[in-house]
């Protein structure tokens, strides 16, 4: 057995007397006194990182085979700096190709190093959990303490959820793993999902708590996962993690949609995204969303979501058309084309607040404020 260390280890024991599974990296304040330690020679969890290795070379599975540059999605493209809660009076991004950055810039230094402290805030937000309720210590311990690296953590929590007598959870770890060590834009995509989520959903009580606990954050995570692996060919192993998606977290993302960064899927249930579907970076995306398409024709048949953009629950948005950066989709809005940027579309079918030819433009990025009342002055404005 392999026990991997910390990059950063306290010298101090979990335990002063040293239990059979004290871990030597954790602080003793994590619990307060000796009266819970017995309670970790109970079962753990399946998959913990002390019975595993981050080496991508040992895995058992061996899912990352290189691939060309051209036959890989990047997810790594989707990831910039936070647009300001303002825009100025021209599209956020006129040309998408300008703003991608190259495999330089998503390996920085300065991403892994901020990927590296949320890691550690989460590790404190979960002491701090632990101390509150001591009867989740072993939860804890298993999915957040045992684990050196982020990674780990990720892999071990998803694969636990997805796997089932047919895909174990330990085989599952080994795919998940080695998709994450290999492509660490997924991993930044992860950072910025979990700031979305704190910052934007109230209900939202910190990091640790959307990372265990949020369904449309862990769908998330899995269809990365899954898009990495379609983009590599091994689809019927892709779309197998997708229909374990969509039993455990009743969220349906086709492995062969690209979504950015920065992505929030609010209580989540019931979202379906298509095969050929694209989200732009900083969408916020509600309940019972679909972006579908109009028919049985084959080809690029999906929706094209820009940055920033709020779409609102119940909104079925269908076929090859764009909504335009900076734009509002109002909650059960039925879309049949395209929406202009930093526009707000409503009804069924969808029109323009404001008219075709001369429509109300926001001065704010809707998927920030999360304001899905603005422009409604008067309750007749919702009579037909």
């Amino acid at each position: 057995m392999k026990i991997l260390g910390t990059s950063r280890p306290l010298p101090l024991p979990l335990y002063n007397n040293s239990p059979p599974f004290s871990h030597p990296h954790l602080s003793p304040s994590i619990f307060p006194s000796t009266h819970y330690s017995h309670k970790f020679s109970q079962s753990m969890a399946a998959c913990i990182d002390i019975s595993r290795t981050t080496d991508s070379s040992q895995l058992s599975q061996r899912p990352n085979i290189s691939q060309p540059d051209e036959v890989l999605y990047e997810y790594g493209s989707f990831c910039r700096s936070t647009f300001p809660n303002n825009v100025s009076s021209v599209p956020l991004n006129k040309n998408h190709t300008k703003t991608i950055p190259t495999r330089k810039s998503v390996d920085s230094l300065e991403e892994k190093e901020e990927v590296g402290a949320l890691w550690l805030k989460m590790k404190e937000e979960a002491r701090l959990d632990a101390e509150q309720e001591p009867i989740l210590s072993n939860y804890y311990y298993s999915s957040i303490f045992s684990h050196n690296s982020f990674e780990s953590a990720l892999a071990n929590h998803l694969s636990i959820k997805l796997g089932n007598p047919s895909l174990s959870s330990s085989t599952l770890f080994d795919i998940i793993m080695a998709v994450l060590v290999e492509d660490q834009g997924i991993m930044i995509a992860v950072k910025e999902d979990l700031k979305a989520a704190k910052e934007r959903d109230p209900a939202c009580i910190s990091y640790v708590h959307c990372f265990l606990n949020f369904k449309g954050f862990l769908a998330c995570q899995s269809h990365r996962v899954a898009h990495n692996l379609w983009c590599q060919g091994r689809k019927v192993l892709a779309l197998l993690i997708q229909n374990r998606v969509s039993q455990v977290f009743d969220v349906d993302i086709h492995p062969g949609a690209k979504i950015g960064s920065g992505i929030l899927f609010d209580h989540a249930t019931g979202v379906i995204v298509g095969e050929t579907a694209v989200i732009g970076n900083n969408v916020s995306i509600l309940h019972n969303v679909t972006l579908g398409g109009t028919g049985k024709a084959s080809g690029d048949r999906h929706p094209k979501i820009g940055d920033g953009v709020l779409i609102g629950a119940g909104t079925c948005i269908l076929g090859n058309i764009k909504i335009g950066d900076g734009a509002k989709i109002g909650a059960g809005s039925v879309v049949l084309k395209d929406v202009p940027p930093r526009t707000t579309a409503v009804g069924n079918p969808a029109r323009l607040v404001g008219g075709r030819e001369n429509p109300i433009k926001l001065d704010k990025i809707p998927s920030f404020t999360m304001d899905h009342t603005s422009h409604i002055a008067e309750w007749s404005d919702y009579v037909i």
